[in-house]
């Protein structure tokens, strides 16, 4: 306690005005921005990690059920009775997926068609996504299909009005060597809408009916995945769980994490280099106690002294001057954290900072502030002062300076 009030006396005493408290100051803001832009940093990390997972949830389901061997299988295989009957299930569609060459006067592209049957849109809600036209694969014998806006752009699709698009698949057999088209088989259907998610998504997937997907890929009754919603708040591991029971050893189920594990891992591995890049920065910017405590302990020498002679041990003097060390810190962090905390706050709520590129669902730059990333800065900030501190006090404050205080005396 009597540490601790001393430390405050000599930084913060109201007629203390010296060298030492402007480099306390410097101190205090040299701590401080590290703070904040570590706070920050992370906080954009988690809003980019988050828009990901929103935009990805388009065409990820909650799980997934696939064949264990081969591509395909047939619809009627699964039990979509049963699979509705396990707890926290909320809808489940058959896909068909396979990739496709599209063209349209001349443009071609290659892409992935995925067949959607009529229950798709109670897993995804493609609506808000819809930049132009509607979600609509199929309506009685009527066949149309969704493209995403960067597939719209490479085949010049300006307007819905006479926008048909040629889709070929290759025929697995039957075809001629001598008459190459007949490998193909072809398709031209109409373009309903276009969708706006993220670029690789755009560039990926067009959305056509399970119907005219088995027709094309000539797979009749068959799909390649069976995609289930689970309940909001369930979890996804205890139902993958039931659902493995009821589909059996012939298929596999997947959560969206797990089908998605490397890429998240790659985000995780990015965002905490991002932190101990800043916490190198946070490191370096920590030496300025250094020299704080070093004009602090110079300054106060004969304070030592006369603390010594009073009977006040070795320890509780190099603790008030620790103490002294914590304050500044302490301070600085108080004031980044106040100061990152707002920015992420003002950017959530405002979005001052805008996107250079036109290529994600928002124009600026996504924040999310987390408590686990906080309770991260604060620990390493307390962990790199308190070595900092520590090596500084135990170093300027030796056993010896009593000797040096008696031969001063002599001298005198």
């Amino acid at each position: 306690m009597f540490a601790r009030y001393v430390a405050r006396r000599y930084l913060f005493a109201p007629k203390s005005r010296s060298v030492i408290n402007l480099i306390s100051g410097l101190s205090v803001v040299a701590i401080a921005m590290p703070v904040a832009a570590m706070i920050v940093l992370l906080s954009v990390f988690n809003g980019f990690e988050r828009l990901v997972r929103t935009t990805g949830s388009a065409f990820d389901a909650d799980l997934t059920v696939e064949p264990v061997r081969g591509q395909t299988f047939r619809i009627e295989t699964l039990d979509t009775a049963a699979l509705s009957r396990v707890a926290d299930v909320v809808a489940c569609s058959f896909v068909l997926e396979q990739g496709v060459l599209l063209e349209r006067d001349g443009r071609t592209v290659t892409t992935t068609v995925r067949g959607v049957d009529d229950h798709y849109g109670s897993l995804f809600s493609l609506d808000a996504a819809m930049q132009a036209g509607e979600f609509r694969v199929r309506r009685g014998d009527l066949e149309w299909m969704v493209v995403g806006r960067a597939t719209a752009q490479e085949l010049a699709i300006r307007t819905l009005a006479d926008a048909e698009v040629s889709l070929y698949a290759l025929r697995r057999s039957n075809f001629s060597t001598l008459l190459p088209q007949s490998g193909y088989v072809r398709r031209t259907l109409p373009v309903s809408g276009i969708y706006v998610l993220d670029l690789d998504t755009e560039q990926r997937y067009v959305l056509t009916s399970l119907r005219l997907a088995q027709e094309l890929l000539v797979w009749p009754g068959r799909a390649s995945a069976l995609l289930l919603r689970v309940a909001d708040g369930a979890d996804a591991e205890r139902v993958r769980a039931a659902v493995a029971q009821v589909v059996g050893e012939a298929f596999r189920v997947e959560t969206r994490a797990e089908r998605n594990a490397a890429f998240y891992a790659v985000m995780k591995y990015e965002k905490w280099g991002i932190f101990f890049i800043s916490l190198l920065v946070l490191v370096i910017a920590s030496f300025s106690i250094v020299g704080a405590l070093a004009m602090l302990i110079t300054d106060k020498r004969r304070d030592m002294a006369t603390l010594r002679a009073l009977g006040a041990p070795l320890p509780e003097i190099r603790s008030l001057f620790r103490w002294s060390g914590y304050y500044v810190s302490g301070l600085g962090a108080a004031i980044g954290a106040v100061l990152g905390v707002g920015l992420v706050v003002l950017q959530a709520h405002y979005g001052v900072v805008e996107l250079p590129a036109d290529t994600f669902l928002t124009k600026s730059y996504p924040v999310e502030l987390r408590a686990g990333d906080l309770l991260a800065v604060a620990v390493a900030l307390a962990c790199v002062v308190t070595v900092i501190t520590r090596i500084t006090v135990r170093s300027m404050i030796r056993d010896g300076g009593r000797t040096e205080n008696k031969a001063s005396n002599k001298n005198r």
